[in-house]
C-alpha cells in the first residue's frame, strides 16, 4: 500500500497513491492521519477507501512531509562498497551513524535553497526506513517488525563543511537537506532484501545506478545497531546510505558536478517511485 500526506488548503490530508492516481482519504471521510497509521492504527478502513474506484483522484496533488510531526532523522554513511572506496575511505566495521535536524525534512516538490556562501553541494539517492514501533536494544531478528514502511530520500550534502572535521552535522543538516517522498510504501508491500534499483538523475542525466541489496549493512542490521544507542520511535526516519556516483567521488575538481540553483534532482527507487526536488 502506498500512503502520503497531501496539502489541501491550510491542512494536511491522508492520501492513498493508487494506479488511478492520488485519492484524498480524509475528504472521503477517513478520520485517521498517516501518523495514526504509523503508530499502529487499524488500516482496514483505509484499504477499503483506497480500493473504492468511485472516489475521485486529486489533480496535481501537492505533497506534504511523509511524517507529521517530524521525528528523528538518522542517517548511515558509507553503506555501499563502491561509493565508500571511490571516496577514498575504508570500509566500515559498524554502521556509520549521523543525524539531521528536523527542518532538513522537506517533501516531494519542495524547492531547496543552496546558500551562496558554499558551492560543494551534492546529491545522494537513499532508501529511507520509516519506523512504526519503538526499537530499543532490538535484535536483527526483531528489527523488521518495527518498520512501518519505506520511502525515497535525498541526503543532500555540503561536502566542504562536511569534511572539515569528523563530525558531519554542518554539512548534512542545512534547511531542506533531507527531501523524502512522495509516498510511504508499507512494509508488507516492499521487500528491502530483494534487489531494487536505486538511481539519481540531475536535470535528467543519470548519476547513480545501484541496487539496494548492495548495502554493506542491511536494514535489519542498521535498525538493530542504531537501537543500541538511539531509542527509535514511530515516525523516525533512517536514511540507509547511497550507491556510487555522487559528485564527491570525482578525483579532478574540474569534473565534480556540484549541484547549483536551478538543478532538478530525481531520486528513483524501484517499487516506491520518484522523488523530485528543484534547487534554488
Amino acid at each position: 500500500m502506498e500512503l502520503a500526506n497531501i496539502k489541501i488548503d491550510a491542512g494536511v490530508h491522508l492520501a492513498a497513491v493508487t494506479e488511478r492516481g492520488v485519492v484524498d482519504l480524509t475528504a472521503a471521510g477517513c478520520p485517521l492521519t498517516l501518523q495514526d497509521l504509523i503508530r499502529g492504527a487499524d488500516r482496514s478502513a483505509v484499504e477499503r477507501l483506497a480500493a473504492d474506484d468511485s472516489l475521485p483522484t486529486v489533480e496535481a496533488p501537492v505533497f506534504a512531509n511523509v511524517v507529521n510531526p517530524v521525528g528523528k532523522l538518522l542517517c548511515v554513511g558509507f553503506n555501499y562498497k563502491t561509493h565508500t572506496l571511490a571516496t577514498g575511505f575504508e570500509l566500515p566495521k559498524y554502521p556509520n551513524l549521523f543525524s539531521k535536524f528536523d527542518n532538513a525534512l522537506v517533501p516531494y516538490g519542495a524547492e531547496v535553497e543552496l546558500p551562496p556562501w558554499e558551492v560543494s553541494y551534492d546529491y545522494e539517492a537513499e532508501l529511507v526506513i520509516v519506523m512504526g514501533k519503538t526499537a530499543w536494544g532490538v535484535s536483527e531478528a526483531e528489527a523488521m517488525d518495527c518498520v512501518f514502511g519505506y520511502t525515497c530520500g535525498d541526503d543532500l550534502s555540503c561536502r566542504d563543511s562536511q569534511m572539515r572535521s569528523g563530525q558531519w552535522l554542518i554539512g548534512k543538516t542545512m534547511p531542506g537537506f533531507g527531501p523524502c517522498g512522495p509516498c510511504i510504501v508499507t512494509a508488507d508491500s516492499f521487500d528491502p532484501f530483494s534487489p531494487k534499483q536505486i538511481r539519481s538523475y540531475v536535470n535528467g542525466e543519470l548519476r547513480q545506478d545501484g541496487l539496494t541489496t548492495q548495502m554493506i549493512f542491511n536494514c535489519a542490521q542498521i535498525i538493530s545497531y542504531a537501537s543500541k544507542y538511539v531509542r527509535l520511535e514511530p515516525g523516525d526516519l533512517i536514511f540507509t546510505g547511497t550507491p556510487s556516483g555522487v559528485a564527491l567521488e570525482k578525483k579532478d575538481a574540474d569534473t565534480k558536478k556540484w549541484l547549483k540553483p536551478g538543478d532538478v534532482v530525481d531520486i528513483e527507487i524501484e517499487g516506491i517511485g520518484t522523488l523530485r526536488n528543484r534547487m534554488k
